[in-house]
């Protein structure tokens, strides 16, 4: 008999099978397990300073083709090896998308792009192309939005994100507080850096809160803190934030809140008012205020996908274009290509930045 009371507006509820189901189905390799060790060190010693390269985080504003996403990985993999005393590269493969309003949620919620929302399919894809992009070679970001997401696939995530939307969220502080690998948190989509501070602060420190465990039960999860949060600046609604005086900025509110003057630029999102074109503005300006001494802004993540640009879902995968992101615009291969050698080349000083 239905309840008058409980699940009124509830359409179904489908069981999902636990976390070690997954880990045993799709299991971390040897090799994949010692790149995601080695990578989150190498960014926790950049983040500390006892390693002078610079982070840069590229990939496609989200997964939704794996095939075209295996591409692009194979490509960056082979730049990744041959700038890797300079640059240290991470592939983003972002599955979870937050929307202001409605839209496709990402390739967990929506793996067939078609409304079916068969998550159980969309864990498992995700898990996958993680292992794919960890056995080519390249350490992966993500950004952690759902709060039991993490226990799926986190094994596989060298660097995460909290996003714009998330980072004022007590569920996401707490979270973060308990994950394995460097969190970045944006500043709030209205530009707060103080929001972003805050939440660093909360990451760090000790929580409990309600999770699942391995086998898929609920449970209290206790966490120890995570010592290698850092801000990441993605303008907000009062235009970008990536230049000097809102970097500065930004490392005295860290530096006031007692945390490292570490600084993140995203070049996407509202540091180039959502036009991919202006991406390579921001990240030029960002390298060259590291080559100029300002050793705190220590990575740049960019939009970037084999092809420029994105397109609308309009409910009909069959229609898209091969290498088109179909969430944010990205620069094309070739322009990111460009850009991350430029980026070596400056920040080694072999070379000035680009006008």
């Amino acid at each position: 008999m239905a309840s008058r009371i409980k699940n009124l507006n509830v359409a179904s509820i489908s069981p999902l099978a636990p976390p070690s189901e997954y880990l045993a189905e799709i299991p971390v390799s040897k090799k994949v397990e010692d790149l995601v060790v080695r990578s989150r060190r190498e960014i926790t010693d950049i983040l500390n300073g006892d390693d002078e390269r610079f982070v840069i985080v590229t990939g496609p504003c989200s997964i939704h083709d794996e095939v075209a996403g295996r591409e692009y990985a194979e490509r960056l993999a082979i730049l990744a090896d041959e700038l890797r005393d300079t640059v240290m590269i991470v592939m983003r493969v972002y599955f979870e998308k937050p929307r202001t309003t409605v839209g496709w949620k990402g390739l967990i919620n929506d793996p067939n792009l078609d409304g079916t929302w068969n998550m159980p399919e969309g864990l498992r894809r995700a898990r996958n192309f993680l292992l794919e992009v960890g056995e080519i070679g390249l350490p992966a970001a993500t950004e952690f939005l759902d709060p039991f997401t993490p226990q799926y696939i986190s094994d596989l995530v060298s660097w995460g994100a909290i996003g714009a939307r998330t980072a004022e969220s007590q569920t996401h502080r707490q979270l973060a507080s308990g994950l394995s690998m460097p969190i970045g948190f944006k500043n709030g989509t209205g530009g707060s850096i103080q929001l972003a501070v805050d939440g660093m602060i909360a990451a760090q420190a000790q929580h409990a809160f309600l999770g699942i465990d391995d086998a898929g039960a609920a449970a209290v999860v206790q966490t120890s803190g995570n010592d290698a949060t850092h801000i990441v600046l993605r303008g907000g609604s009062d235009g970008p934030n990536y230049d000097a005086e809102n970097i500065a900025n930004a490392q005295k509110v860290l530096a006031d809140s007692g945390m490292a003057p570490n600084v993140v630029v995203d070049c996407s999102h509202a540091n180039c008012n959502k036009d991919h074109n202006l991406q390579p503005v921001a990240f030029r300006d960002v390298i060259g205020q590291r080559a100029a001494g300002n050793t705190g802004v220590v990575g740049l993540m960019l939009e970037s996908h084999l092809n420029a640009g994105n397109q609308s879902l309009n409910g009909d995968a069959s229609t898209l274009k091969y290498g088109v992101s179909i969430t944010d615009p990205c620069v094309d291969w070739a322009t990111t290509e460009v850009l991350l050698r430029e980026a070596a080349e400056v920040i080694a000083g072999r070379v000035a930045v680009a006008a």
